[in-house]
């Protein structure tokens, strides 16, 4: 029964590369161990693909969205086909989406490996759709197209004032809500390269978590995934916990709660992933130690403010012309402060990454530190020669997480 999915998927597939110069295919849920997707060096989120012609050729142009890029591939039609073949003959992804004339096509596997076809526009058994419905499907496919993690019809939303009653976006709030969405990607693609991937139930701690955006996505993701959501925001604010705690009461939302604290004084019962975004200056690195006590398989940071490090700068002699401008000095304190992080969260076994989490015209705190803890440490000792070695090249007398890190019996101490 699966291969029989599977193969009149691919059939479908092959007459729209004949037929239809305007389908579009979605491939979803990416399970892992495809080579050629593994050379990327990063989690894939999906691929999409659209037909093209190059030099008078048929190809299948498709994006691989990674979690902090897009990387494009034009394949030749036989060797598309015989690509995406291997991939869904061998359950490297569990959702194929095909989108062709009036008709949208969605192939899936369960986790038991039972594999369904289904075909209409709101996915009804094959063969069972009306004709005006059928022609209904265009419009429906190409909203789909545009996939959100979260949709406008989401009640968070509209409690917290990113959409109206009808469920349109405020337009003061749209960026808000592309915030909201790759911040749910990013997080979503965290949690799959992580051996968090399949546990049914997680412990999320969201720090200086302010009017929840992201915080009640995260839970509204996770609740979605039929997982069991334990989400936690804490913030220093009195009435911003009484504004979400509100709309938590009001929407009956389980396992989720807000709480007035301080990440220098919280101390949760479990955590398996730690959030902080726009901690300002070292509560960054207050959140960082705590996640990594705590043992969170991932921590996600998007720092704000970098004054620690900046006063203690010395401008090195080949530096010294560029690092005289005020504004150079400052995003030199940054990646500095940044780069040190990274490296430490190296040190005490995790994979990090740092990179822009959404563009510089939504908001300019737009830095993301993604942490996620390998299955096994490895020694620390020569990327700590090289944080020493940074340190003394700028003058950098101290810098908070190494700080408490070493405190904390995390890293050895400072010889």
């Amino acid at each position: 029964m699966q291969a029989d999915a599977r193969t009149r998927f691919l059939a479908q597939l092959q007459q729209a590369l004949a037929q239809d110069p305007g389908f579009k295919l979605v491939l979803a849920h990416y399970q892992g161990g495809a080579p050629d997707i593994e050379a990327l060096g990063e989690g894939l989120v999906r691929v999409m693909a659209r037909p093209v012609q190059i030099k008078g050729q048929p190809h299948l142009s498709a994006v691989l969205r990674l979690p902090t890029r897009d990387i494009t591939q034009n394949w030749p039609v036989d060797d598309a086909l015989a690509r995406i073949a291997t991939w869904l003959s061998d359950a490297r992804f569990r959702n194929a989406h095909l989108h062709s004339g009036h008709q949208e096509w969605q192939y899936a596997v369960s986790k038991k490996g039972k594999a369904t076809l289904r075909c209409g526009q709101h996915g009804q058994p094959e063969g069972g759709q009306e004709e005006a419905t059928a022609n209904a499907a265009a419009p429906a496919a190409h909203n789909r197209e545009k996939h959100r993690f979260i949709g406008q019809d989401r009640p968070f939303l509209h409690e917290l004032g990113v959409t109206d009653a009808q469920g349109q976006l405020v337009p003061a709030m749209a960026r808000k809500y592309k915030q909201i969405n790759k911040f749910v990607e990013v997080f979503a693609s965290a949690l799959s390269r992580s051996r968090l991937a399949d546990a049914p139930d997680l412990h999320v701690v969201d720090f200086g978590s302010g009017k929840g955006y992201l915080t009640f996505a995260v839970h509204d993701w996770l609740s979605a995934q039929g997982r069991q959501p334990h989400v936690t925001g804490v913030e220093l604010r009195d009435d911003l916990v009484r504004l979400c705690q509100g709309v938590i009461d009001r929407l009956h939302l389980q396992g989720m709660g807000y709480e007035q604290g301080d990440v220098r004084h919280y101390h949760p019962a479990r955590l398996d992933v730690m959030i902080a975004l726009h901690a300002c200056d070292t509560a960054t690195d207050h959140a960082i130690h705590l996640g990594v006590r705590a043992g969170a398989e991932v921590i996600l940071c998007s720092p704000c403010c970098h004054k620690e490090v900046r006063p203690q700068l010395l401008s090195p002699s080949p530096l010294k012309p560029i690092l005289q401008h005020g504004i150079h000095a400052g995003q030199q304190a940054e990646m500095l402060t940044d780069g040190l992080r990274a490296m430490l969260l190296d040190a005490v076994g995790y994979d990090t990454q740092v990179f822009e989490f959404i563009s510089l015209e939504h908001t300019n705190k737009n830095k993301m530190i993604l942490a996620i803890k390998r299955p096994q440490a490895t020694p620390a000792r020569e990327v700590l020669q090289q944080v020493a070695d940074i340190k003394a090249f700028y003058g950098v007398r101290q810098q908070c997480l190494e700080q408490l890190l070493r405190e904390g019996g995390l890293l050895p101490a400072a010889a």
